[in-house]
């Protein structure tokens, strides 16, 4: 909040800032049509006003203040305008947080004054995503053949190199393994209680960190909460520097990405966030110097709930129109997404997430708005590494230092579609954001898993995605296994890291004297092993082992009459296998 510029506030907001209530303080006042109103501390009430032109010229000057006079006499709280929008509305802001019912009201006679094209709330969005406090081998989202999204065989195609990303969140920190596709960038946070940093918008996009206490943010949100450094992860998974020796890989390696400040403490507003779309793509924002690398991509991994609104509409359209691709979560509500917004807007790639197995993760919105499914991961059991893994900081509030930890959300399947879209600009850049989210959506494969509700065209395939643009042609499909002569064939799968299975058929067999051989054609990209045990009389002893890096394993062992059983066990990776065996 701007103490500096009202020091007229109510004292009780000073009190409870100052003293750090554990819950949110509130006072009584005199709201529109003089209903009794009630004003809270934390993120102060927002409001966007949008005046109707008269032919081609805005409402003056003089009719702009005298619409303004007349929402004070109507409000409880004072009001003050805070600046022009790109759009061409005026944000207007309150001394303190309105109750949800006063807000309504006051929009509703606001609304009723003929200048007046549209009012909406200034509604804070949030960062979509489930942290967890606890590199490439870790990263099973590029590359394991049951929910993998192909990167490797897309990287020999195309790393992004000239694209442009625009990461719009929580700003970042200079990570040594992201900073160097790191360029330019602003802060568009104003309000110094979101920004944290003490300051209003500037060209320093650093994350000072969005930790709070006391429940500051209001009684919906948890009562405190250490930083996340949200945008730091999820540039990471866009661009972390590779085959540096170190961390993790970015999807687009070789792209740079434009960090745009707009999320903080509590979350961050529409109004910023809408001017943060418009300059991202090359637009024109009233008191901010122009950005010198217009983004082909506009990543937001963030959200709330409502309709679109016109606000962001407006800049999606604007940023469209200038040819960025426009990427959003779907949300983490388990819910539809035509509820969350910017889901919701027209003109966006809507990203719903998937877990290892691909199926849709049990927090991901769905719905017909959603375009497309991408890795988000599940941090719940196997020590969280099912989820997805990126750059970040160790800070819990100021920053900390550098390291890497595995995220689940929307947010994180996000930046893997907005990372793909970025290979595409390079090797085209004179594609439009209607053919990008044909290509994505038309070389999407099946979910490998299920989705109730819908998760768009399906799951993310870069490499058949790249391929497209590309025109290179597929490589062969791997040949079927074909099990020797005089063979049994066994087919199973394994959809969980770690887990096993039992051969033939989930039991044992008695065996005479002889030679036991079995074969193991395990999936692609992971790790599968094979194991042999005989009955000693009081438990199952391995009698022997196959258990090389690869997926395919081979044992031929000769042994006397007794009980057998076989386990293929999934050292990493899932998916499908095909068993051969020969036994006496």
């Amino acid at each position: 909040m701007h103490f500096k510029r009202t020091l007229c506030c109510s004292s009780v907001l000073l009190f409870a800032l100052s003293f750090g209530a554990s819950t949110a303080l509130a006072q009584e006042s005199i709201g529109p049509r003089g209903q009794r109103a009630t004003l809270f501390s934390g993120p102060s009430t927002r409001l966007i006003v949008k005046y109707r032109e008269s032919g081609s010229a805005t409402l003056s000057a003089t009719r702009r203040q005298r619409a303004m006079d007349r929402f004070q006499r109507m409000s409880s709280a004072r009001l003050a305008k805070i600046r022009q929008l790109a759009n061409g509305a005026d944000l207007i802001r309150a001394t303190a947080r309105m109750a949800d019912r006063d807000v309504d009201a006051l929009m509703a006679e606001i609304r009723k004054d003929p200048d007046v094209a549209y009012v909406e709330r200034d509604a804070l969005m949030q960062p979509l995503f489930t942290p967890n406090d606890p590199r490439y081998s870790d990263q099973w989202h590029y590359f394991e053949s049951t929910a993998g999204i192909r990167m490797p065989s897309a990287w020999d195609i195309s790393t992004g190199a000239g694209a442009v990303v625009a990461v719009l969140d929580t700003g970042y920190r200079p990570h040594p393994d992201l900073v160097g596709n790191l360029v330019g960038g602003y802060d568009f946070i104003d309000d110094t209680f979101v920004s944290v940093d003490g300051d209003g918008r500037d060209s320093d996009a650093t994350d000072p960190g969005d930790w709070y206490t006391g429940s500051l943010c209001g009684p919906s949100a948890p009562p405190s909460a250490n930083s996340s450094w949200h945008g730091t992860h999820v540039a990471g998974t866009i661009a972390a520097t590779t085959n540096d020796g170190r961390g993790v890989a970015g999807v687009a390696f070789n792209a740079t990405v434009v960090p745009v400040r707009v999320l903080g403490r509590c979350g961050g507003y529409l109004s910023d966030i809408a001017d943060g779309v418009i300059w991202a793509s090359g637009g024109s924002v009233p008191g901010v110097p122009s950005n010198p690398n217009p983004a082909d991509v506009i990543n937001m991994s963030l959200g709330g709930g409502g309709a679109c609104g016109t606000t962001y509409q407006n800049a999606i359209d604007i940023a469209r129109a200038n040819g960025a691709t426009v990427v959003v979560s779907a949300g983490n509500s388990n819910t539809n997404a035509s509820n969350a917004r910017p889901a919701n807007c027209n003109g966006v790639i809507t990203v719903a997430a998937t877990d290892r197995n691909g199926s849709r993760a049990y927090y991901s919105n769905f719905g017909s708005t959603v375009e497309i499914a991408a890795p988000g991961g599940d941090i719940r059991g196997s020590g969280g590494v099912d989820a997805v893994l990126s750059t970040l900081n160790s800070g819990n509030t100021t920053p900390g230092s550098n390291n890497y930890e595995f995220y689940q959300g929307t947010s994180m399947a996000a930046p893997h579609v907005a990372g793909v879209a970025a290979l595409l600009y390079s090797l085209d850049p004179s594609l439009t954001p209607t053919d990008v989210e044909t290509i994505l959506t038309g070389s999407a494969r099946s979910l490998p898993g299920s989705c109730s509700g819908g998760c768009g065209a399906g799951l993310l395939d870069a490499y058949a995605a790249v391929q497209a643009v590309s025109g290179t042609p597929p490589p062969p499909p791997p040949p079927t296994p074909t099990c020797p002569a005089g063979s049994t064939t066994y087919s199973g799968s394994i959809s969980t890291s770690g887990a096993y299975n039992l051969e033939p058929n989930g039991t044992y067999y008695f065996s005479s004297a002889g030679t036991h051989e079995g074969t193991l054609f395990g999936p692609s990209g992971a790790d599968f092993d094979l194991r042999l045990y005989r009955w000693n009389g009081g438990g199952w002893q391995i009698v022997a082992r196959a258990e090389t890096a690869s997926s395919d394993e081979d044992i031929t062992y000769s042994g006397s009459s007794g009980y057998y059983m076989w386990m293929i066990r999934s050292f990493s990776g899932t998916g499908a296998y095909t068993f051969c065996l020969d036994r006496p």
